[in-house]
């Protein structure tokens, strides 16, 4: 027993697994394309880059 598809809870097929066919991996797919789908980020410190560094750092 592999589980249910995550997309639409059919039973998954080992070729595609964890989804139960080619059209549940490409909605998927497609999901992860157009920004259904987010991993959330932590906020992080914004590094410096030679661009924003003045004249006076590079002394």
């Amino acid at each position: 027993m592999s589980g249910a598809c995550p997309i639409c809870g059919k039973p998954a097929a080992p070729a595609y697994r964890p989804f139960c066919s080619k059209r549940c991996a490409d909605v998927d797919l497609q999901r992860w394309f157009t920004g259904g789908y987010v991993v959330p980020a932590g906020a992080q410190e914004e590094e410096e880059t030679p661009s924003t560094r003045s004249e006076e750092d590079e002394v």
